[in-house]
């Protein structure tokens, strides 16, 4: 049971698993089918296991952690998942086709030549027309971003868990919005074509015209600037577009429209979703986990590493104006 798991640093430093992977074996979750403790996942239990409240009005500060040696063993995954939670937030999980793990810190992936027409038939006995997948002749080299939180103990010890959690969040979105400027830039250079507003001004044809581009696949996003977020949002055409989730903004013929700060103000994006994009990630969050335990917070630094590659040019056109 959950109670009697024993915790200690030696669970932030296995090669196979991260620390909550490693909680997830000792305690594993199926075991609490259809109980209260079902909705929890083996982090969550260990935070009830020493009454540790991080969020609501009955908020625990962050010298509840430190109660005693094993409950401070859940601090530096306290702060991994405000960050990480940050970094989710923003639209890499909506413009990402795939999303693979990488060991190193170099990606080796495949390429696909499909130049040949398909729209030919095959004659008895001809041959047929072939499609080629072979390997990148160069990797695919991750980048790292990284951030050095300067904090003390004694500075945070009596503040709130939740407040603490919102600003390492926010650290969190500024992170993910970095990495999602470098997608950005990978989808621009991988575009299967660019073409050019009608006029000075965006208009609605343009963005029908973006959609005319995708032949074999289908728009199924368009990323946008807030400016141009904002200009498209107040067409007439926009009257007729309806989404199921409240709070989403959708053009007429059913593509979803993403702000994305990380463009300029002349240029729109749009991909099919699900054949766009792949994202590399090396490493998950990076942080010196001991000192976390031992209350030595003087410097928190976080880091990751993540690439990006086009997969299907055909699925990537920019509209520029």
């Amino acid at each position: 049971m959950y109670q009697n798991v024993r915790l200690e640093k030696g669970l932030y430093h296995l090669s196979d698993k991260s620390f909550s992977q490693a909680l997830e074996a000792l305690d594993p979750s199926s075991q609490y089918a259809d109980t209260p403790l079902g909705k929890l996942d083996a982090y969550e239990r260990q935070l009830k296991r020493f009454d540790i409240r991080i969020s609501g009005p009955n908020c625990d500060r962050v010298e509840k952690f430190f109660t005693s040696t094993e409950s401070a063993v859940l601090f530096p995954e306290f702060i991994r998942r405000a960050i990480r939670q940050g970094i989710d937030s923003s639209i890499l999980s909506d413009i990402s086709a795939v999303r693979t793990e990488c060991a190193s810190s170099q990606y080796l992936g495949c390429l696909m030549n499909d130049s040949v027409s398909y729209d030919t038939a095959s004659g008895q006995g001809a041959e047929l027309p072939v499609t080629e997948i072979s390997e990148q002749d160069a990797p695919l080299v991750l980048k790292k971003y990284a951030r050095s939180i300067h904090i003390s103990y004694e500075a945070v010890r009596r503040q709130r868990l939740d407040v603490l959690a919102v600003m390492l969040r926010s650290v969190g979105v500024k992170l993910g919005n970095a990495i999602v400027k470098a997608a950005v830039t990978v989808l621009k250079e991988g575009a299967g074509s660019t073409t050019a507003a009608a006029g000075t001004a965006l208009a609605y044809s343009d963005l029908a015209a973006l959609c005319g581009q995708f032949k074999n696949f289908s728009l199924t996003t368009v990323m946008a600037s807030p400016a141009v977020l904002a200009e498209i949002l107040t067409m007439d055409q926009m009257l007729e577009a309806s989404s199921e989730n409240p709070g989403e903004a959708m053009l007429p013929f059913g593509a979803r429209l993403l702000k994305t700060a990380q463009l300029d103000d002349n240029t729109v994006i749009g991909i099919d979703k699900d054949f766009a994009l792949e994202m590399v990630t090396g490493t998950d969050l990076i942080m010196e986990t001991d000192k976390l335990i031992d209350s030595q917070l003087n410097t928190i630094t976080v880091s990751v590493q993540t690439g990006f590659r086009t997969i299907t040019a055909e699925a990537v056109h920019v509209l520029t104006q």
